[in-house]
């Protein structure tokens, strides 16, 4: 955003991602608004992962129907049109003492109760096998303590005796598997195996099993990040240089951090016409509450800087799951269902922290006990606590079911009722420190039908609290008000003139000029909120190889005034290795300051680097620009870059 357009008034950005849900009760029962999905096909997958169901009942919790009558959790997941359980499925989530690692305690033995109980209801399994002791994920594939140290080749006949076993203590115990997962997330790692010719035989070993024990289920594969729609691309071409044999590719798709609908169904229909695959996906999740319940701090909260599309509210999840539903069945070609992840996770005990962690440690109904430390000491061991999503469930903390879980069944024929406001929208507004501040007449209310109307606000604004925010710098504010009765919420930034045009990349303007001094594998300006420090866009680069990450940011600034200014940027990113990042200006070609070298320190820790003050005669041309040269470190380096401010120096 041009500093000048600030200057002639402010910038209002209305925000999705920050809403504020309805007094408690808004939701009545009568109202949940589903739309129908059309050309819904009647074996369409609506699955639900409940791995952790058992280690929860163990703990004393308990499910109820709609009707308030104590009920078998299948049952009510059946009948609310949830026909496939998933279930993950661990090596050996104990230590040699028999205590379990948390999480559920997801070996094979849970696994087989999980599928009796879900085929009694009528429902199919879905078999998750993560190869792994313990959580695997894009960050974190590690290898069974069984298994260390085997080559390729044992571990392989390995995975494959494992998943035959496995798969035959199922179906001696009559259970029906209708889909079977070789590994969980497998970004380019799986088993602590990480390269492709290697990871693709334990794949290939999986299926092989799969196919002798269940011939008829499908098999997938599972994948994260749907956003980098280019690795999405590598990963398939992978798949297929390899002859991977499997049915159906899976993503994860959290709304929070993995980019739009439009994307999603691009990226997947790209797969399935390139390569005859069936796609889907494989989990998904939104917040019903932003409140916790269990004394342990969940994933995602109001203040998590996540993309907030719908409102925290059962509406808003229920929007959430048939939006994301319409996008697979009539978006996406070969789309065949979609997994919610761990819709019955809810709290155990409700007295305070440490009684609920004696039940986590006790049946390891959280995400990880104190045990795991034996084998991921660096997360789990340090991190252990309970459930992280229990404000994504279906189900209140006493375990009765909200509304929203009806809308598996409701999305078949559809409850288009008259709409009727869920949430407000927050306010977003900048104001630059010498110009007079004015907030919205309206906030938007965000309606049942995932419509909005405009609503007339009052804030509460004193002349006092304006003058407050002029005369104390550069800071954030909140400013609440009333809107029809609901409470507005408007979060003011006060910021410095900026003579700099799209200072956070929002507009993707032609002001900024990239030059690539070494052919990075990825530079470009990236939409995702998670990874930017203000607003949703933001400079992004990675690179695999060493060596390769080395470019020039750079903006010219057309009619700067005289006088003295500075400038800074504020870069993030990791895996970089050795560095040499500054921030840089340069007078009619001529750098004439330079700041600080500016280090690479993790995920979301933003570093700025500042210049020295500099003086500007009129008529000058003045570029200013970020250097960046990584060696790169593991998985190859990466980074964001935001903020870049140039300002005037009394």
């Amino acid at each position: 955003m041009n500093g000048r357009v600030m200057i002639a008034g402010l910038m209002i950005l209305v925000l999705l991602m920050a809403v504020v849900p309805l007094a408690a009760g808004a939701e009545d029962a009568s109202t949940l608004y589903v739309k129908k999905v059309e050309n819904l096909p009647e074996d369409f997958i609506f699955g639900m992962d409940v791995s952790s169901v058992i280690a929860e009942e163990n703990s004393g919790v308990k499910y109820f129907d709609f009707d308030g009558n104590e009920a078998d959790l299948f049952r009510v997941l059946a009948d609310n049109g949830i026909n496939y359980i998933r279930v993950r499925v661990w090596n050996n989530p104990w230590d040699a003492d028999g205590n379990g690692f948390g999480g559920g305690n997801c070996d094979i033995a849970n696994a087989v109760e999980i599928g009796k109980r879900a085929t009694a209801a009528g429902q199919k399994l879905l078999v998750d096998f993560h190869y792994s002791d313990f959580w695997a994920d894009p960050g974190k594939q590690m290898v069974p303590r069984a298994w260390k140290g085997m080559e390729i080749e044992e571990k392989t006949e390995a995975v494959y005796e494992y998943t035959k076993d496995c798969l035959m203590q199922l179906k001696e115990a009559g259970v029906d598997v209708g889909m079977v997962q070789t590994g969980n997330e497998t970004n380019g790692a799986l088993c602590g195996e990480t390269i492709w010719f290697n990871i693709q035989y334990l794949m290939q070993a999986g299926a092989r099993a799969t196919r002798e024990v269940y011939p008829d289920a499908l098999v997938a594969l599972h994948f994260a990040n749907p956003e980098k729609a280019d690795s999405y691309a590598t990963y398939a071409k992978k798949m297929d240089y390899y002859k991977v044999d499997y049915d159906v590719f899976a993503t994860s798709y959290y709304p929070y951090w993995h980019g739009t609908l439009d994307n999603l169904s691009a990226v997947l229909t790209e797969i399935a016409d390139t390569y005859g695959k069936k796609v889907m996906v494989m989990e998904t999740s939104y917040a019903w509450t932003d409140a916790d319940s269990d004394f342990s701090g969940n994933t995602i909260s109001g203040g998590s800087g996540i993309v907030k599309d719908y409102p925290f509210s059962p509406q808003g999840q229920a929007n959430c799951i048939r939006n994301i539903t319409d996008t697979v069945v009539n978006r996406t070609p070969a789309g065949i269902g979609v997994v919610y992840w761990e819709g019955a996770w809810i709290t155990v005990g409700t007295g305070s922290w440490e009684e609920n962690h004696a039940i986590w440690e006790k049946y390891g109904s959280g995400w990880a006990s104190s045990y795991a430390r034996v084998y991921d000491p660096a997360d789990a061991g340090k991190y252990y606590g309970g459930s992280a999503v229990d404000n994504q469930t279906f189900f209140d903390p006493q375990g009765k079911p909200l509304e929203s879980l009806k809308v598996f069944r409701l999305m078949r024929d559809g409850n288009e009722i008259p709409a009727v406001p869920d949430a407000l929208e927050d306010v977003t507004v900048i104001c630059d420190l010498n110009a007079p501040l004015v907030l919205p007449e309206t906030v938007n209310a965000v309606m049942t039908d995932d419509s909005k109307q405009a609503v007339p606000v009052v804030w509460n604004l004193s002349e006092e609290d304006d003058r407050k925010m002029h005369e104390g710098g550069v800071a954030q504010y909140t400013v609440t008000g009333d809107a029809g009765g609901m409470e507005a919420i408007c979060y003011v930034s006060m910021i410095e003139y900026n003579y700099l045009t799209d200072y956070s990349f929002e507009e993707e303007s032609r002001a900024w000029v990239i030059t690539d001094l070494k052919k990075a594998d990825e530079l470009y300006i990236e939409d995702k909120k998670t990874d930017s420090l203000t607003g949703s866009k933001h400079m992004h680069f990675w690179s695999a190889a060493q060596n390769s990450v080395e470019f020039k940011l750079e903006q010219t600034v057309a009619d700067l005034p005289e006088g003295k200014f500075r400038f800074s940027a504020s870069i993030m990113g990791g895996d970089c290795g050795e560095t040499e990042i500054f921030a840089y200006v340069k007078i009619n070609g001529e750098t004439v300051a330079k700041s600080d070298l500016m280090p690479i320190t993790g995920y979301n820790n933003w570093n700025m680097g500042t210049t020295p003050v500099f003086e500007h005669t009129a008529g000058q041309e003045v570029t200013v620009g970020v250097y960046v040269k990584c060696q790169g470190a593991g998985n190859g380096a990466w980074g964001k870059i935001d903020d870049c401010l140039l300002n005037s120096v009394q």
